[in-house]
Formats: C-alpha cells, sequence, structure tokens
C-alpha cells in the first residue's frame, strides 16, 4: 500500500503556527526580563485601599503644629510584635521604618523620625507599664499605639483591655502627644479565636469615647486579600500571623497618607 504524500499545505500551516507561537513566546520572555516589563509588573498596586478603612476621622493637631514650624518631629510606634518587625526580613523593612523613610520623602524639608518601641509578645498590660519610659519619655509629638492582638491570641477577656488602653490613651494625652490605635491584623491565627471582634469592637468604641483615631489594620488587610491584591501567601509569613517586607510596606504607606491627611484637618 502506497503512503499518501504529506498535504505541504497543511504542513506549511502547522509551520506559521508554530512560528507564531514561538514569536509570542519570545515576546513575553522579552517583556519580562526587559527593564521595562520589570518596571509594568512591578508597578501593580497591591497597597491600593478603597472606601473608608484607610481614614483618620480625627485631626492631629500636635502632629500639624510641629510640621507646620518645620519639624523635628518625633513619632513613636508602640506595640508588640508586628511594630518591632516580626516577619520583615531586616530593620529596615519593619513598618515604623519605612513609615520613616516615606514620611521623610513626602515631607522632604521636615526632620522626621519614627522610633520603634515594639516588644513581641505582649499584650495591653505589659505595654501600659513601659508607657511612660518607652513613649512619653521621648517627647513625641504622635504615638501610634499597635495593640490586641496578643490579647486575642491569650484568650483576655477585650472588656479588660479596653480599658487598659483608655488609661494609657489617658496618660499620652496628659503629656501633650496625638495617639492613634492601631488594631488587629487580618490573618487565620487571629480568626480561629472568637473573642477578635470584640476586640475590634471594644478598641473602635475606646477610641471614639477618646477622641482618638484608628489605624483600621484589620479591614486594609482583609480587603487586600480579598480583592486579589495580595494574598495570604504574599501578605503573611510562614507563621500566619505576622506581616512580611510587602505587607508591612503597604501597611507604612497606607498610615503616611491617613496621617499627611488627619494633619490637614482642621481642629
Amino acid at each position: 500500500m502506497r503512503l499518501k504524500p504529506p498535504d505541504r499545505a497543511l504542513i506549511r500551516r502547522e509551520h506559521s503556527l508554530l512560528a507564531m507561537a514561538l514569536l509570542g513566546l519570545c515576546a513575553v520572555i522579552l517583556v519580562l526580563v526587559s527593564p521595562l516589563g520589570r518596571h509594568a509588573i512591578a508597578s501593580i498596586d497591591r497597597c491600593t485601599i478603597t472606601g473608608s478603612a484607610n481614614t483618620l476621622d480625627l485631626p492631629l493637631p500636635h502632629l500639624a503644629a510641629r510640621l507646620a514650624a518645620g519639624g523635628p518631629v518625633t513619632i513613636i510606634a508602640f506595640g508588640s510584635s508586628s511594630t518591632y518587625g516580626t516577619g520583615a526580613s531586616g530593620p529596615d523593612k519593619t513598618y515604623p521604618k519605612r513609615l520613616e523613610v516615606i514620611l521623610n520623602q513626602r515631607y522632604p524639608t521636615v526632620p522626621i523620625r519614627v522610633l520603634n518601641r515594639g516588644v513581641g509578645g505582649e499584650v495591653a498590660s505589659n505595654t501600659l507599664q513601659r508607657i511612660d519610659t518607652d513613649a512619653i519619655a521621648d517627647h513625641p509629638d504622635l504615638v501610634i499605639w499597635q495593640v490586641g492582638t496578643n490579647d486575642v491570641l491569650r484568650d483576655i477577656d477585650p472588656a479588660a483591655a479596653e480599658e487598659l488602653i483608655r488609661a494609657g490613651i489617658a496618660r499620652m494625652k496628659q503629656a501633650g502627644i496625638d495617639v492613634v490605635l492601631m488594631d488587629l491584623q487580618f490573618a487565620p491565627a487571629i480568626l480561629q479565636h472568637p473573642r477578635y471582634r470584640d476586640m475590634e469592637r471594644d478598641i473602635a468604641a475606646v477610641a471614639r469615647a477618646e477622641d482618638v483615631p484608628v489605624i483600621h489594620r484589620f479591614a486594609m488587610m482583609r480587603q487586600w486579600a480579598e480583592a486579589g491584591r495580595m494574598p495570604l501567601s504574599l501578605m503573611l509569613a510562614f507563621d500566619r500571623l505576622h506581616m512580611t517586607d510587602l505587607s508591612y510596606d503597604c501597611l507604612a504607606r497606607q498610615v503616611s497618607g491617613s496621617l499627611a491627611s488627619a494633619v490637614r484637618r482642621k481642629a
């Protein structure tokens, strides 16, 4: 039996399709390896927040006055391990250090320092004990108090933590310091504790009662995850609790923008 000779038209068509596929692959590779292509990929804004999750709804008069006077400005990041920077690859990748860099870029003529006073594992009662030495003693213009996470992890009554937060806010305000609270992180290790919702509500309640704004970290991180901008694999470290270089940087960027808006708000 004689074999039928191959269809030359079919061969040419297959060769054309193969050539187009190879050209497409080459184009993709060129985009990926070129500086312009890498910039396009890197420019995806994983930090974007929509709505009011990143809004501070109260003014910061002491910080605003110091900025208007040309500084110098001192901000203290006060809290536990996610202030200290657990999960970051180095001290320069923590949210307080990134915040310092970003604020100095935003206000290039004003010297701004952000002091990291985070201590891993602390609950609200521990942090309150060092508020005089690690916060008030430096006469800061602003204290960002990240609080509540370890209280939830250790199943401490949120109402008890609320009273401690209220006492700490009062002491700092008496010293002429602006205060901003930062709530929990959005993470599986937090969500498995049923009282995390109570802690979120109590932080918001004490903030309203004491007229201090809140950085809604939980809402921001949840939005990053649910909107697909930053999956948990990028947002959280191996322990599924602490943040990463990427999420610390995004947090710092959002906090910087929130502070800038708040200082423009009239008292």
